[in-house]
């Protein structure tokens, strides 16, 4: 009763914060509960075919859509306030003009979808399911923005119920199970086109060539920017089911999605967090983020480190024996997320200051480095070495983002040190040499449960002084600031 009481006086805007991290959660959850089931359902090379296809979903949405519902949506709502009903409902229009365009294309050259390893109905539906998402990324974005979160809920537990459920059935009784799958997952996605009429009967405009205009000239040149970042999250599977079959990009695949399970407390911090930090650098308070970007990054480095210990268990749990190999893709994907999850905080800078050129020559860098490590590492030590590859290059990716995030400080800022770099190299360093000592330790389960076991203790004896350091850091940035 009380925790009602606490809910019920809590201001609307942590309400609504706290519903956002559990739609986002449930989500991004939704997935992960159901593929027990589908790896079951499906092979090791039906499932590395979906997984390839859901590959050239990720590299394709940047072009479709131009990932129209991502950065500039965030800076667009801000910016345009007073007009933000009539720049949603614009951009809606823009985002199925480019369906539609994209829709001729695929028609008109039919032989398109064969460059990108599937079939022309794969295709079509893939477009679909591009459109479909656009939509929903404005809606989502937009009730975030004004705090409302009560249709956001109802709309998230919809989904999630029927696409596992939709699923399962469709897969089980299709002899085309790998299209049978990607069509289910169209199918429920066609609920959001009720958004879509929603929101362009609210704004009543579905162009304003003002805000086409503004989205375009900023999003054309982070075309490279998201398409690194798509290369970066997706060459990996391609490559492999290129280079050494669709079984391995299946066992790949599957451990590739159980170490990205962390990434749903990711994306739901980072679409929480993203329109604050915008807020706040829009009102020059930058003094202010580190103290939440500290505890928000040892959050995800620890969830990342008890991941990785268990995850011998989580890959049985997930998968038959077939796939058990996977464990060892797991700890350095999973270390990547966390660098993954750094890159908000650097980012936002580029973005909100709109020095997009700083942002696609990171990404691009990062982008081209994977496939170059794949190809060389994937020869000579296998599919497995493709984990690693990825580590490095999104190391490599959060260092150049935090080097501009630093010129542009300098640049606009008078210099000001947003970020400790001992205090991140301490976070970051500490969060790997934990993470490569559980690795390692898969060699003998005993050696690992009790080095569980330790780790645990000492979180708990140590929890006040971790609570009190965490704090002492904070408080020794800030007087440095």
């Amino acid at each position: 009763m009380n925790l009602i009481i606490k809910y019920k006086n809590l201001p609307l805007k942590v309400k609504a914060t706290i519903w956002f991290l559990i739609c986002n959660f449930l989500e991004k959850g939704g997935s992960v509960i159901t593929i027990p089931i589908f790896t079951r359902l499906l092979n090791t090379k039906e499932y590395g075919e979906y997984n390839i296809f859901s590959s050239w979903l990720s590299i394709l949405t940047i072009f479709v859509s131009l990932n129209l519902y991502s950065g500039v949506f965030s800076q667009g709502v801000v910016k345009f306030e007073k007009e933000r009903k009539e720049f949603i409902s614009s951009l809606q229009g823009l985002s199925f003009f480019l369906f539609l365009l994209w829709g001729c294309i695929g028609f008109i050259f039919k032989d398109i979808s064969l460059v990108f390893q599937m079939t022309s109905t794969q295709f079509f539906m893939l477009l679909v399911i591009i459109w479909t998402n656009s939509i929903f990324g404005f809606w989502s974005m937009s009730e975030r923005v004004k705090f409302e979160y009560k249709n956001l809920i109802k709309i998230t537990i919809l989904v999630i119920i029927l696409k596992p459920i939709i699923g399962i059935i469709f897969v089980y009784f299709s002899k085309q199970k790998v299209n049978a799958r990607i069509f289910s997952i169209m199918l429920v996605n066609l609920i959001y086109i009720y958004l879509f009429f929603r929101q362009i009967f609210i704004g009543k405009k579905i162009f304003v060539k003002k805000f086409w205009k503004y989205a375009i000239i900023f999003n054309i040149p982070l075309i490279p920017h998201y398409l690194s970042s798509g290369i970066l999250a997706s060459a990996d599977r391609i490559m492999i089911g290129k280079m050494v079959g669709l079984k391995e990009a299946g066992i790949y695949s599957l451990a590739y999605t159980i170490a990205l399970i962390i990434t749903i407390f990711n994306t739901a911090l980072s679409q929480t967090i993203e329109p604050w930090l915008y807020i706040k650098l829009n009102r020059k308070e930058e003094n202010e983020i580190s103290n939440v970007a500290y505890p928000c990054l040892i959050l995800i480095a620890s969830l990342n480190i008890f991941l990785i210990a268990f995850a011998p268990e989580v890959i049985k749990i997930f998968a038959p024996k077939e796939y058990y190999e996977a464990i060892w893709i797991v700890p350095p994907v999973a270390m990547s997320v966390y660098f993954m999850f750094s890159y908000t905080f650097f980012a936002v800078f580029e973005f909100y200051y709109e020095k997009t050129r700083y942002i696609a020559v990171s990404t691009m860098l990062g982008a081209i480095l994977n496939i170059v490590l794949n190809y060389i590492f994937i020869r000579k030590f296998g599919y497995i070495s493709a984990g690693y590859t990825t580590l490095i290059c999104y190391i490599i990716y959060a260092v150049m983002h935090y080097y501009f995030m630093r010129k542009i400080c300098k640049e606009k800022l008078n210099g000001i040190e947003v970020y400790d770099k001992k205090i991140l190299l301490l976070i970051s360093i500490s969060s790997i040499g934990i993470s490569t000592i559980f690795t390692i330790s898969y060699l003998n389960r005993y050696i690992r449960y009790s080095l569980i076991l330790i780790l645990c203790f000492i979180l708990i004896m140590k929890k006040n002084k971790i609570i009190k350091f965490i704090k002492g850091l904070i408080e020794l940035k800030n007087k440095r600031s």
